[in-house]
């Protein structure tokens, strides 16, 4: 956070951030949470939202900045107006967003047992065998409901069991969803508090993307993350 407060000087007044990024520089903190953002190195962040702060950027003619740090680190700066905006697959519940404003959702992403072709899964996962990332929300989650859980390191859909996956997914692993839905979050951008102009102007790009879009973005940056 030295990093962060040292380039971007002496918060600015409330109420300016968009006359100040427009045809300027849009300051943006990351965090590390693959597929919404990657960070590795010094590398320029990848992912699903870094490819929609460019195109946002794009938009208002102005140069983007990135500043990588943990979302509490990040939460602290955009409250004090070091940092135009934060992004990393930021969820409308998470504790430390209350340090800032938060667009409306612009999607919901939900989380689903799902099975690969050949593989059926019952009404009732009580005793059945689901494979889940390790050490995720979603090990306790199935736990809660009887199953069997089997942790793998990353779902592929190979394993030959129901898995549990995010949605956009399913298309790509050839899974077919159940009706088992083991969670749903609702994805948002963190921007400094009263800067009306500039939140109006973020929403009116987010909610102007589809669902499909976003699913679309999701897909390409793990397969891109895959080819690494």
């Amino acid at each position: 956070m030295l990093l962060v407060a040292t380039a971007c000087g002496l918060p600015r007044d409330t109420g300016t951030t968009l006359a100040d990024v427009r045809g300027g520089v849009l300051r943006v903190g990351v965090t590390d949470n693959p597929p919404w953002v990657a960070v590795a190195g010094d590398e320029q962040p990848a992912g699903a939202e870094a490819v929609l702060v460019t195109r946002l950027a794009e938009r208002l003619g102005a140069r983007v900045e990135w500043y990588p740090g943990s979302e509490s680190e990040l939460m602290a700066a955009v409250k004090d107006r070091v940092l135009d905006l934060v992004v990393g697959g930021l969820t409308a519940d998470a504790p430390w967003t209350k340090e800032a404003s938060l667009t409306k959702p612009y999607v919901t992403m939900r989380t689903l047992v799902a099975a690969p072709a050949g593989v059926r899964v019952p009404g009732d996962l009580t005793g059945q065998r689901v494979a889940v990332t390790g050490g995720t929300a979603e090990v306790a989650a199935l736990t809660s409901e009887g199953a069997d859980v089997v942790a793998v390191p990353e779902v592929t859909g190979d394993e030959g069991l129901p898995v549990v996956v995010g949605e956009w997914r399913l298309t790509e692993l050839g899974l077919t969803a159940s009706r088992h839905e083991l969670g749903a979050a609702d994805h948002v951008w963190a921007l400094p508090p009263g800067e009306n102009g500039w939140q109006a102007e973020v929403e009116r790009f987010l909610l102007g993307l589809s669902h499909a879009e976003v699913v679309r973005l999701l897909v390409a940056a793990e397969r891109a993350e895959a080819g690494r």
